[in-house]
């Protein structure tokens, strides 16, 4: 399905989001927030379209827009630490959102904060300038060794940062298998009560269809006695009205009316 306008104008100011988040910015920069609340208002307009694209580009465009969202609040914080609390929990895009990007653009992004905030908080413990400090390291670095050794520890920091990252991916992945083995055994055990239950249920079933065939066959049973036992007793009552009567006229003719 081809794209709509909307769906690019919302892909276009999406990618002006990502290089503004990646650049250094200063305080009082308005754009970005401003940009955030039109990319905000564009998806909602685009999910009730009726030709919207698919359900995972649309959860995609979200997850994009929520994570720049979520960097505007954490850098709205006063303590570092908080930031880097906030950021932590942040999760970028998983595809790029244009076709010149290798990686996604947010998560460039996402590190790029870690690693800045990471370097806030260290200065905060040392009681020093994070500008300062920054400038000077900066300053000092390409004076002795430089620009290449200014590459070789951003890409050690680059990388600690990951394998931050993969460590705790891993500990997800073991904790939701750990969960997913306790779901299983959950599923296995409420399945054997099922079947357990089925199986009484059934008994009780066979055991109630017996009892109906019992029952009915001495309603039979009983129904038949009773129709005997009123043959027997029509039978006898014939007999004693017909005996009542022979023995009246025998009366009759044996005392005739006296005169």
């Amino acid at each position: 399905m081809a794209a709509t306008r909307l769906e690019l104008n919302l892909m276009r100011l999406l990618s002006r989001c990502e290089a503004l988040a990646a650049e250094r910015r200063d305080p009082e920069e308005w754009r970005l927030e401003k940009y955030v609340g039109a990319l905000e208002d564009m998806l909602r307009e685009l999910k009730k379209q009726s030709s919207k694209p698919a359900p995972e580009l649309l959860n995609e465009y979200s997850r994009k827009v929520d994570f720049l969202k979520g960097l505007l609040e954490a850098e709205k914080l006063s303590s570092s630490t908080e930031k880097a609390l906030a950021n932590q929990f942040l999760a970028p895009g998983r595809t790029p959102t244009t076709a010149k990007e290798r990686t996604p653009a947010t998560k460039t992004v996402h590190l790029q904060t870690k690693a800045r905030c990471t370097g806030q908080m260290r200065s905060e413990l040392l009681g020093t300038d994070p500008l300062a400090t920054n400038d000077s390291e900066e300053l000092n670095i390409r004076k002795r060794k430089g620009l290449q050794s200014d590459e070789k520890q951003s890409a050690v920091e680059l990388d600690a940062v990951l394998q931050h990252h993969q460590d705790m991916q891993e500990k997800l992945a073991e904790e939701m298998l750990s969960l997913a083995r306790s779901l299983k055994n959950n599923t296995l055990a409420a399945q054997n009560v099922i079947k357990q239950d089925n199986q009484t249920l059934s008994h009780s079933l066979r055991m109630a269809d017996q009892n109906f065939e019992k029952l009915k066959d001495e309603s039979d049973r009983l129904e038949q006695h009773a129709k005997k036992s009123v043959n027997w007793l029509l039978w006898i009552m014939l007999i004693v009205v017909c005996f009542i009567f022979i023995s009246m006229i025998l009366f009759i003719r044996i005392f005739p009316k006296l005169k």
